[in-house]
C-alpha cells in the first residue's frame, strides 16, 4: 500500500528532510507494505490545501504549519504568539504542555497527530533598513497566519497571505516587501536577491506536524501503529536537534551573501 505524503516546504529544507527519512523508516521497518512517499515543495498539494486533504483522506498523512491552521482551531496557533515562548527551552514547555489538547482536538477532527518539529526563532526580513515599528508603515507583509497578519496590522504594514513556496516570486514581483520568518525560509528562498535587511527578533518557534487521518490509521494493524509512533518519536527528536543546531548556521549563511544581520 503506497501512502502519498504531501510536504509545502522545499526538499532541501530541514523538516522536508526530517519527514522524508521518517517515510523511509517506517517503509523499511514494514518491509515496504506501507510505503509512505514524500512529496516536497507544494508539489502533490499546495501547503493551504494539505491539511483538508489527509481530513478528506485524499491524502493519508500530510505536513503542515501548525500556526497556518488558526481558522480550524485557536489552540494551533498557540506557538505563534509573539514573545510568549522565544528559545527552544520555552517552546519545548509550551509543546509539553500544550500537545495533549492539540491531539484531543485533532481526534475529534478525525486525524491522529504524530510529532511536531519547530522552525528556528523568527526574524524580520525587510527591503529597506527598520530601525522603529514607524518604518514598517505601508510595507507590503507576507502573512502566513492570523497572528502575522494582525502583527503587520499593529505596524502599520499591509498583510498579504503568501505560502512559502511563493516567497521569492512575491518578493520578486513587489507583492511583498516584507516578512518575519526563521533564517531557514530565507536560506531556503534565496531572499538575499530580493532583501537587504534580517532583525534577529527572535518572536517565537512555530512548529509544523506530521499527522495521519484517522480512518486510514485505524485500517492498519497494531504493530505497523507502532512501527509509525516509534519512528515519529525519533524524527521529533532529530527535527528539534537539527532546527536548533541550524538556527545560528541560517544567519551566518544570511550574513555571508551580502545581508545585514542585526538584532
Amino acid at each position: 500500500e503506497t501512502w502519498d505524503m504531501p510536504m509545502a516546504y522545499a526538499a532541501t529544507n530541514f523538516h522536508s528532510e526530517t519527514a522524508t527519512a521518517f517515510a523511509e523508516a517506517v517503509t523499511e521497518r514494514t518491509g515496504g507494505e506501507i510505503e509512505v512517499v514524500a512529496h516536497a515543495g507544494g508539489s502533490l498539494y499546495g501547503g493551504g490545501e494539505i491539511f483538508r486533504a489527509v481530513r478528506t483522506g485524499q491524502a493519508p498523512i500530510g505536513e503542515r504549519l501548525m500556526s497556518a491552521l488558526g481558522n480550524e482551531d485557536p489552540l494551533f496557533e498557540i506557538d505563534a504568539l509573539p514573545f510568549l515562548a522565544t528559545s527552544y527551552e520555552d517552546a519545548r514547555k509550551l509543546y509539553e504542555a500544550s500537545r495533549p489538547a492539540v491531539e484531543a482536538k485533532m481526534d475529534e477532527m478525525g486525524l491522529v497527530f504524530l510529532y511536531a518539529v519547530p522552525w528556528p526563532p523568527q526574524g524580520l526580513y525587510s527591503k529597506t533598513a527598520v530601525e522603529s515599528a514607524a518604518d514598517m508603515e505601508g510595507q507590503k507583509f507576507r502573512a502566513y497566519n492570523a497572528a502575522t497578519s494582525r502583527l503587520a496590522e499593529l505596524m502599520g504594514a499591509v498583510p498579504t497571505q503568501i505560502e512559502a513556496a511563493e516567497i521569492s516570486q512575491a518578493f520578486a514581483t513587489g507583492v511583498a516587501t516584507s516578512m518575519i520568518s526563521s533564517g531557514a525560509t530565507g536560506y531556503d528562498r534565496k531572499i538575499w536577491e530580493h532583501v537587504d535587511y534580517w532583525y534577529d527578533v527572535q518572536a517565537w518557534l512555530p512548529k509544523n506536524m506530521v499527522f495521519v487521518n484517522k480512518e486510514a490509521w485505524e485500517g492498519l494493524d497494531e504493530a505497523t501503529r507502532n512501527i509509525f509512533l516509534e519512528e515519529a518519536a525519533k524524527a521529533e527528536q532529530a527535527g528539534w536537534d537539527k532546527s536548533q543546531e541550524l538556527a545560528e548556521w541560517y544567519k551566518e549563511q544570511l550574513s555571508a551573501e551580502g545581508m545585514t544581520v542585526a538584532p
